[in-house]
């Protein structure tokens, strides 16, 4: 069988007259566009045109080519190119603040942007619209070998003996912040106490077999690997489907809500504002959708999802979603998870030698 999600690889720098050509795919997360067209000028225009530097975390992608496509067939669109650069969110986010040039920025977690705002980078009310920020949502999902051998229906199941887990590592990647917040959030949705849920934590890092950087790895590694189970976003599972990748996935009856930001940078091209505002309207949200995503945007079609387990009814709505909001926001989380040494994930990785 061919994996076309591990031999695609698409370096993107889109124009509306030549998008199939700049074509050639590989789903692999870390990836620039070319350089700007001879004769750009410092904000990216040349003979008139924009160029939108796009820097984003590696799972959506697919999306943004899709929605870059219909964004350059719109009169606010014609003649703009892209320039991406794809790779885990804070990684990414990082860069940014060290001086990689955005317009448009993509990541997995709110405080990925958090960060260029208190760097200058993007404008303190970014998040203050109807959608506070978001562009997409998703849920985390298990995915499992095709008939689900290992008989994995949810996350008590994770934890039995011999089973191998591939997750991203929290360290670098935002959709491991995500698996992890789920997989500990689970056993407080049940009745659990605080220390049941690090010991529940505890066990399931002991059977992690791979934490690769970032989501799209994470994925990458579970296709060409031996692993049962892989922790990933819902969209991601959809996607890799869709691509003809013969595996199941199965959405646990207690998950976390998936959250993910774009802003514009406060030195950007005018048209990367218009290009947000695309990905914000019926047509952009439709193309996410397509691709896997919820929508941010109440009233989007979601059905005919080419991949999911029910393509008329995509997006199945878990018995217990829990928010970020339900937790404290993320400073609350970030302390209490993820501050090195102190933060339960952290102490967890250490315990169990798998932090790297």
């Amino acid at each position: 069988m061919t994996r076309p999600l591990l031999r695609r690889t698409r370096v993107r720098a889109v124009a509306a007259v030549a998008t199939a050509a700049a074509s050639s795919l590989l789903l692999a997360g870390c990836v620039g566009g070319s350089a700007s067209p001879s004769g750009a000028s410092s904000d990216g225009s040349a003979s008139g045109a924009a160029v939108i530097h796009l820097v984003g975390y590696s799972v959506p992608k697919e999306a943004n080519g899709a929605v870059e496509k219909k964004f350059q067939a719109t009169p606010a669109g014609q003649g703009v190119t892209f320039q991406e650069a794809y790779g885990p969110s804070g990684d990414q986010s990082r860069a940014v603040a060290n001086g990689l040039q955005a317009d448009y920025v993509s990541f997995s977690l709110e405080p990925d942007v958090t960060r260029l705002v208190k760097a200058g980078l993007v404008d303190a009310g970014w998040s203050a619209g109807p959608t506070k920020g978001m562009v997409a949502d998703s849920v985390v999902v298990i995915a499992v070998r095709k008939g689900n051998p290992k008989g994995i229906k949810g996350w008590d199941d994770l934890v039995k003996p011999g089973v191998k887990i591939i997750t991203p590592n929290p360290a670098s990647s935002g959709s491991a912040r995500w698996n992890t917040l789920a997989a500990y959030e689970h056993t407080i949705a049940e009745g659990g106490s605080e220390a049941e849920a690090k010991d529940y934590l505890t066990k399931f890092f002991s059977n992690v077999e791979a934490l690769p950087g970032s989501g799209r790895d994470a994925t990458n590694a579970f296709l060409s690997g031996d692993a049962d189970a892989l922790i990933s976003y819902e969209n991601e599972a959809i996607l890799a489907r869709q691509s003809g990748e013969d595996f199941d996935y199965v959405v646990p009856d207690q998950t976390v809500l998936i959250e993910n930001p774009a802003a514009i940078t406060t030195k950007a091209t005018p048209k990367a504002k218009d290009y947000l505002d695309f990905v914000l309207s019926a047509d952009g949200q439709a193309e996410f959708v397509k691709k896997g995503f919820r929508p941010v945007v109440q009233g989007t079609p979601t059905t005919g999802v080419e991949g999911a387990n029910d393509p008329a009814n995509p997006f199945p709505t878990p018995k217990k979603l829990t928010t970020i909001a339900d937790l404290g926001g993320w400073d609350a989380v970030n302390a209490k998870f993820f501050t090195d040494k102190t933060g339960i994930v952290s102490q967890v990785q250490q315990a169990t030698g798998k932090s790297q």
